[in-house]
């Protein structure tokens, strides 16, 4: 409900109050969830276009679009002002490649490239030894923090540190986007420029025992999710988050940390970690809210005190998507469909769901432009079922963990025909299959 409060005409923040302006990074942070709950191509499309337009001649990119000189105008190149702000003007490259993965349409990216390289092109004429000098962003909006906070425990992490990191980010996306698009040209002169970056954001803010300048979940997990890490020190970052999360007992991350957490927990084996996480229900989680009688997203982990007590009015949102960004954690872990980047638009895709003991039944659906990709299990004591539809023209690589001893059966061997792949180890059964509705159960030895 609240992205269908704020997805009229363009991507709103809140729809309540006199601001109702489409935030750059409101957007980018919730456009993967956005596009799993709703056809938002079009609308997105569209909105895109405005950000280009808006987009200023040297390649800034506005915190809100449609701009409207509500924060600063655009009639003046300086480094300084609301224009360039890591992780909103990002939306500029982010949004783009999404929405490629999402749908396929690689008329978005032909349509986009010039705006996603202009960006790039204003961070590396800002920049002093590779590393991006603009100074004043909004960080990681709205992280965890204390009030009266004499022992230092609000989660503050450098906006330096952020800024070098999308930098990288939105780099890496035009590399990826010059390949799809095949201009040669692009591709070797920004995969020379992400080399100097990354190495300058290792150089600046990494130490050699591997501990990053901001000690914060949010340093950690943008470093592990842009991939900007050696081997040695990736071990190293995702056993420090862990210790992060342990030591406060609960995240600490703001609007640009947020929706990369869960997918860095997962992504290295941390499940039981993005769990706890997502069901804790006391501040600062998801579910405090809920605890409040929410219905939507708040725009802050503590809209309602545990007091009790409100946030100042002026800026305290019961309907504010950009945490809602967990949705697209939750569609590729518990209900398992991941996204193929090999294979844009849902032509293959995995499917992997995460058979987590607390939870004893997940349904889920995803109407891709193949038709609908639908996987529900359930859990009745240690037996496990699981229902798949593939859509006509797809291929899933399913991936079948195994909780206990035991294998993965096929109900109805006529199904077995449509098998393209078959592969079974202690751990879990590999399979490719071809569309077609299929139920299998989990029979233990």
């Amino acid at each position: 409900w609240g992205q269908r409060g704020n997805f009229l005409d363009v991507p709103t923040d809140c729809p309540q109050r006199d601001e109702r302006l489409g935030w750059t990074g409101d957007a980018q942070a919730f456009f993967k969830t956005a596009g799993f709950n709703m056809d938002v191509k079009n609308f997105f499309d569209k909105w895109l276009i405005d950000l280009s337009f808006d987009q200023r001649s040297d390649g800034a990119v506005p915190g809100v679009v449609p701009h409207n000189n509500y924060l600063d105008p655009n009639n003046s190149n300086k480094i300084e002002g609301t224009f360039g702000r890591t992780g909103w003007a990002d939306a500029a490259t982010i949004i783009p490649w999404n929405s490629y993965l999402i749908y396929g349409d690689k008329k978005t990216l032909e349509r986009q490239y010039q705006s996603m390289k202009d960006w790039v092109n204003f961070m590396s004429n800002n920049s002093e030894n590779n590393l991006f000098i603009k100074r004043d962003h909004w960080g990681d909006w709205l992280f965890f923090s204390r009030d009266n906070d004499n022992s230092g425990r609000s989660a503050v992490t450098s906006k330096k540190l952020i800024a070098q990191a999308f930098y990288c980010y939105s780099t890496k996306l035009l590399i990826n986007t010059a390949k799809i698009l095949e201009i040669q040209e692009d591709i070797e002169k920004y995969s020379a420029l992400y080399e100097k970056i990354r190495y300058a954001f290792n150089a600046e803010f990494v130490s050699n025992n591997g501990m990053l300048m901001s000690d914060t979940q949010t340093a950690y997990v943008l470093a592990l999710q842009f991939n900007l890490l050696s081997d040695e020190h990736t071990e190293i970052a995702v056993n420090r988050l862990v210790d992060n999360i342990k030591n406060y007992g609960h995240l600490t991350t703001g609007f640009l940390g947020t929706p990369f957490l869960c997918h860095v927990l997962s992504d290295n084996g941390k499940h039981a970690e993005a769990i706890e996480l997502l069901l804790r229900t006391k501040y600062p989680s998801w579910l405090y809210p809920v605890t409040k009688g929410a219905t939507t997203i708040w725009e802050r982990w503590n809209g309602i005190k545990p007091d009790g007590s409100f946030q100042y009015p002026s800026m305290n949102s019961f309907n504010h998507y950009a945490y809602g960004a967990i949705g697209e954690w939750m569609y590729s872990n518990l209900m398992g469909l991941k996204i193929n980047n090999n294979f844009p638009g849902f032509k293959r895709y995995t499917i992997r769901p995460l058979f987590d003991k607390n939870f004893d039944n997940i349904d889920g659906s995803f109407d891709s432009n193949y038709g609908k990709i639908s996987i529900s299990w359930s859990r009745k004591k240690e037996n496990l079922k699981l229902f798949l539809n593939i859509p006509a023209n797809t291929k899933a690589d399913v991936i079948l963990e195994k909780t206990h001893d035991g294998n993965w059966v096929l109900k109805d061997k006529k199904m077995n025909a449509k098998l393209i792949g078959d592969q079974s180890s202690e751990e879990n059964t590999k399979l490719v299959l071809g569309s077609g509705k299929y139920h299998f159960s989990f029979v233990k030895e």
